[in-house]
């Protein structure tokens, strides 16, 4: 898909991985529509993007500011092309001492928030037969580790979220992709791995923010139905998937860096 001028709605476009791919889809001729919860932080992270392009306030867990952004988008641009579901946060804690409400907030967040956002924009993109959702998952969608049960049952939901949509619109027009990638070095770890141990231990693995914001470019222009990230960290998910006992006796030290 050429993507210039194609109407693209993010969340969680305040900072980080948001912010960047609005950027490099405004560099393919796209039009970034900016949303979040601080008007002030989309406001600098729009200030960068030449081009046409947008911002609107709303939070992910409130579903009438969600229905009031997308409907404030058609009205100013006529249509949505793509939605990049990208909201979403992370804690990491072991499970007998995380509090049940960060599971609820979580998942209200990084699950709620992507169904809100698809079921705002799905008539638009029903009535004119075409359109994209890219949902951003995560590696740990595939692959739980210690202290991150909350997070990783959130982006578990996002996947099977996601497989389903597909089914359901293949023949409507629509495509329904999943991005999942493995650790980042953006600000998603101040709150996510406070002490800042997990950083440590992964940082000869943590990708460049740039690299992933590519890929998601990518996917948008390919109409991918899923990527892991790095594509090399996929081909292990896969074995782990196949021999899930084995690997959890071979890699198991390996992948509990938290």
């Amino acid at each position: 898909m050429v993507l210039q001028g194609k109407v693209v709605f993010i969340s969680g476009a305040s900072s980080g991985i948001g912010a960047l791919t609005a950027q490099k889809l405004a560099a393919k001729g796209a039009i970034p529509i900016l949303t979040g919860r601080s008007e002030e932080k989309l406001r600098q992270a729009a200030a960068g993007i030449a081009g046409r392009k947008a911002i609107y306030t709303m939070d992910v867990r409130n579903l009438e500011q969600v229905e009031q952004a997308v409907r404030a988008a058609v009205t100013e641009f006529g249509r949505i092309d793509i939605v990049l579901n990208n909201a979403g946060y992370g804690k990491f804690d072991y499970f007998e001492d995380a509090p049940v409400r960060d599971f609820e907030e979580m998942m209200d967040t990084n699950y709620m928030g992507i169904v809100r956002c698809t079921k705002a924009v799905i008539p638009y993109m029903l009535k004119q037969r075409s359109g994209h959702i890219v949902n951003i998952a995560s590696m740990a969608g595939k692959l739980g580790t210690s202290k991150s049960t909350g997070y990783s049952a959130t982006k578990h939901a996002v996947l099977g979220f996601t497989n389903a949509l597909r089914m359901e619109l293949k023949d409507k027009g629509i495509m329904v992709s999943a991005v999942n990638p493995g650790p980042i070095d953006t600000p998603f770890f101040e709150l996510a791995d406070p002490q800042g141990t997990y950083v440590k231990n992964v940082r000869w693995f943590m990708m460049k923010p740039e690299y992933v914001a590519d890929q998601i470019v990518r996917v948008m222009e390919r109409r991918t139905a899923e990527v892991d990230l790095p594509r090399s960290a996929g081909i292990g998910i896969k074995l782990y998937q196949l021999f899930p006992r084995l690997a959890d006796r071979i890699s198991g030290r390996l992948l509990n860096r938290k």
